[in-house]
């Protein structure tokens, strides 16, 4: 049996968090932006400074969003997405031009506190079948030699977001952790790079993906609190995956010549929905015992993210907080002396209402199904299925949902609900009394949003949501 947490799939979104091997260096957050209607980022940077969150890790340069970081004394780490890894990697004025706009000129004339600039985010996890192992080192150097001439080398330092997947062990014990067989060359080369430029390595771990992705792993090794049968590692104890994973990099840095590089987890967290083991109890236990097993640190992630292809696809609801800005369950933080998350303020919403299926509509329609899978196809559906937030509802209800998931994120325009014969909007909420499944009225967007193709067409949908239809359908 395997105990390394490792995440699969790229996907991003917002973390709190920010460790460095040995000690914490404060509260931070990943800003996602994959949403269809983002809070907009004054309120985003109000609500990381009213939960005492003190760092911003972003994985592009938003500059909209380093504008509202301006003079509010967070941290941040920009980014620098895998898809302009090629062009700064096969030219140094490209990376000095990328430095000059992205960071130079907030940094001296913006009062943005940037730290670091992230190169890439996960180019060599093992899916991407090597698509950036030789363009991710160059993009490196260039960005570090483009700092230096700006004259921010000593202030702004640079890393690479890795997945814990660039090392493993051959047993199930952290002291036998090396990097990756494919890799290891490549990332010795990095390894030295960074630490001998005052860089850092950031690592994301998953112990959830580890649950996920095996039946047979053991529930509570995910945990902070206990485990009946821990690994023996020459004496050391390991009672949860997290420590294990942590230590299996240890070793590989350790084994390669780097015993006191600096470490920062970049991503770790739980989702709320999408899973049998993604729900808000679960993700509550495991949270807050990370933030008591850490002391400050960083949980992935803040608020989630309904616009980003995920794998596994509850990975889009792993926020602490909702779209909306209400935290979905209590987490005392230190940075906010042990209170519960405080919520986003000044948010507005749309109307008080919903689509959902007529109550003249025939569950036996032949239009049923294509609309069905074309609204999940291009909206949210996560809440939908075994083992998720609205598990319970019948096929009525599961045709409601996926018709108003659609409905709230093309803005309740009424050429959305306009499923033929099937749909109609209403004022009353459809969501069950009492229970974990609620159906969302979408906030308004930051900014206008172009929505094509609202009205229902026969356009074909992806098996695997024809296959998730038809099991949808068969509750009744």
């Amino acid at each position: 049996m395997r105990i390394l947490g490792v995440k699969y799939g790229l996907w991003i979104s917002m973390i709190l968090g920010f460790m460095v091997l040995g000690k914490v260096y404060g509260i931070g957050a990943n800003w996602g932006t994959q949403a269809t209607h983002p809070l907009p980022p004054n309120i985003v940077v109000k609500l990381l400074k009213d939960n005492g969150i003190q760092k911003v890790k972003l994985f592009d340069a938003d500059s909209e969003i380093l504008n509202a970081l301006s003079g509010s004394g967070i941290e941040v780490m920009v980014g620098i997405p895998n898809e302009m890894l090629w062009s700064l990697a096969n030219s140094l004025g490209a990376a000095e031009k990328w430095v000059e706009k992205n960071v130079s000129s907030h940094v001296s004339s913006n009062s943005v506190d940037i730290k670091y600039v992230a190169v890439g985010n996960e180019p060599f996890l093992s899916q991407l079948n090597g698509t950036f192992l030789s363009t991710t080192f160059p993009a490196l150097q260039n960005i570090q030699a483009a700092l230096i001439k700006a004259g921010l080398g000593n202030r702004v330092k640079v890393t690479i977001p890795l997945n814990a997947d660039v090392y493993q062990s051959s047993s199930e014990k952290p002291s036998t952790g090396d990097f990756r067989q494919d890799i290891r060359d490549l990332m010795v080369s990095i390894v030295k790079f960074l630490n001998d430029n005052g860089g850092a390595f950031t690592v994301n771990i998953y112990p959830f993906i580890s649950l996920y992705n095996d039946p047979n792993f053991p529930a509570d090794y995910a945990f902070f609190d206990g485990y009946s049968s821990p690994i023996d590692d020459n004496g050391k104890i390991y009672n949860n995956v997290f420590d294990a994973n942590h230590d299996t990099l240890l070793s590989a840095l350790q084994k390669n010549g780097f015993p006191n590089m600096s470490i920062i987890i970049g991503e770790i967290g739980w989702p709320t929905d999408g899973d049998n083991n993604a729900n808000l109890k679960a993700a509550q236990r495991f949270n807050q015992g990370f933030m008591t097993h850490i002391s400050d640190a960083y949980l992935f992630s803040l608020i989630d993210e309904d616009a980003k292809a995920f794998s596994p696809a509850t990975l889009s609801a792993i926020g602490n907080i909702l779209l909306d800005g209400t935290p979905k369950y209590n987490l005392s933080l230190r940075a906010n002396n042990g209170g519960g998350l405080v919520p986003a303020s000044g948010v507005r919403y749309l109307a008080r209402q919903w689509c959902v299926l007529s109550p003249s509509a025939s569950l036996d329609d032949p239009q049923l199904a294509d609309s069905v899978g074309y609204a999940c196809s291009h909206a949210d559906c996560t809440s939908l299925g075994h083992g998720t937030s609205c598990a319970d509802l019948d096929a009525r209800g599961n045709v409601s949902y996926a018709f108003n998931s659609y409905y709230q994120e093309n803005d309740q325009q009424s050429s959305a609900c306009k499923f033929p014969n099937l749909s109609m909007i209403t004022n009353a909420d459809p969501s069950p009394p009492g229970g974990t499944c609620k159906f969302k009225i979408m906030i308004q967007a930051s900014s206008p949003s172009s929505h094509k193709n609202n009205a229902f067409t026969t356009k074909p949908v992806n098996v695997m949501f024809l296959v998730m239809v038809s099991l949808l359908l068969s509750v009744l």
